[in-house]
């Protein structure tokens, strides 16, 4: 979240901001009056304590001087009844307000390129020449069913529908994708692996943004006299592992990666994407979580984007890159890049991974920070993350750009020694 202060002194900046994200109606319209009311009852308040402080030096007095104290008693009782209204209306004030500012998304880094809606990003580069087959290829769908490696009805008798059932070589490839990700994020780039809970409490999920905002894209579950949350992402698990933490600004910057099933109810799709694995309520992917220093921020998303693209490399699936607009920037990022993969069936590019720079939005309401050399006070971490990648989208992929005309599925070489037989 954006700081109290900084939305004060910055009120039509922020203001500028949100238009610039297309955001209209938001609540920011109302901050400053609120904002007044609070420090006006926080002014009064104040005032009010110390005229009962110093009226109880007075009584003290006139009673030990065997003087009547009840005329100055009773004004004191009409104080002390002032009090606690202005504390119960400062109460609602303050929730009122804290409303406003959890509901303001991050602010757009300078360099997002404008924009209304997907339509409006920003391609950066391009990986690979589109494949071109001698033969209509089919669906990734169209290819598990007919070889019957992914099964979507006996999914939907188990769970409804966004489910899949992955048998045999989709499960053997699903697998080894978990692990050829792990392994070339933990050994070539430096990640430490982490295994977190997939459920998480409201707290959790706050800090990371998802609350209160998208509780209806979320899973909720209720366990005795407390509520706990699926994860949509590992990213919410893994930040939270240092809220409320002062990390050492020697180990900057901290990289982790996770592999985590991810929950997502997927409200206000509207029917997109109702077959296949493109869009389904329960997936794989394999998370990357960065913890840096604000001044490295921004070179440590350039690699981050790198490190991600690299799976895509070795797997030799064509994809671009694509800068996302103001318009199309998620709440808690200020820079967002998307990698798209090329799906051969669609004859299009779909997003395979987002990563993105939250700066300090995250770490305010995580309090996660950092207490730079020299320094007496302690300072904010910017986070990072992105997928590294959907492992479900990249098995979709791969069935697509790898089809043989019989309706077999050619394994990429570099997944090879995770088909070896061990035994």
């Amino acid at each position: 979240m954006l700081e109290l202060r900084f939305i004060r002194e910055n009120i039509d900046l922020v203001t500028e901001r949100l238009e610039f994200r297309g955001i209209s109606n938001s609540r920011i319209g109302e901050f400053s009056e609120i904002d007044r009311k609070r420090r006006e009852a926080l002014a009064e308040v104040e005032a009010l304590r110390n005229k009962r402080k110093t009226a109880s030096m007075e009584i003290g007095t006139l009673k030990k001087n065997k003087e009547n104290a009840d005329v100055l008693v009773a004004e004191m009782k009409e104080v002390g009844e002032r009090i606690k209204e202005l504390e119960t209306l400062l109460g609602t004030i303050e929730e009122d307000l804290q409303d406003i500012v959890m509901s303001i998304p991050n602010m757009p880094h300078e360099s997002v390129p404008r924009g209304n809606d997907d339509s409006d990003n920003v391609e950066i580069r391009t990986f690979g020449e589109p494949t071109v087959f001698s033969f209509e290829p089919k669906a990734h769908y169209e290819l598990g069913e007919a070889d019957s490696t992914i099964d979507f009805k006996r999914a939907a008798k188990l769970s409804g529908a966004r489910f899949a059932v992955l048998k045999g070589f989709a499960s053997r490839l699903e697998r080894g994708l978990i692990n050829f990700m792990l392994d070339l994020h933990t050994q070539r780039h430096g990640y430490t692996e982490v295994l977190p809970p997939f459920l998480v409490n409201t707290e959790t999920m706050t800090a990371t943004g998802q609350l209160p905002k998208f509780a209806d894209d979320l899973f909720k579950t209720s366990v005795s006299d407390r509520d706990l949350w699926l994860i949509p992402t590992a990213e919410v698990p893994i930040t939270n592992l240092h809220r409320d933490e002062t990390l050492d600004p020697a180990e900057l910057p901290v990289k982790y990666c996770a592999y985590t099933p991810c929950f997502r109810s997927e409200a206000g799709s509207y029917g997109r994407d109702t077959k296949g694995l493109i869009r389904q309520h329960q997936f794989d992917k394999v998370e990357l979580v960065k913890f840096t220093r604000p001044e490295n921020s921004s070179d440590e998303l350039d690699q981050l984007l790198a490190d991600a693209e690299e799976v895509l490399q070795l797997l030799n699936l064509p994809y671009r890159v694509v800068a996302l607009c103001s318009g199309d920037l998620g709440f808690s990022a200020n820079k967002t890049y998307d990698i798209e993969v090329w799906m051969p069936a669609q004859k299009m590019y779909r997003e395979i991974s987002s990563c993105s720079n939250f700066g300090d939005f995250q770490a305010r309401r995580g309090g996660i920070r950092y207490r730079p050399e020299g320094e007496k006070k302690s300072a904010l971490v910017h986070t990072l993350n992105g997928s590294g990648l959907a492992v479900g989208r990249t098995l979709a992929a791969i069935y697509e750009n790898y089809q043989q005309e019989d309706g077999s599925i050619k394994l990429p070489e570099i997944l090879e020694p995770y088909f070896q037989t061990r035994f």
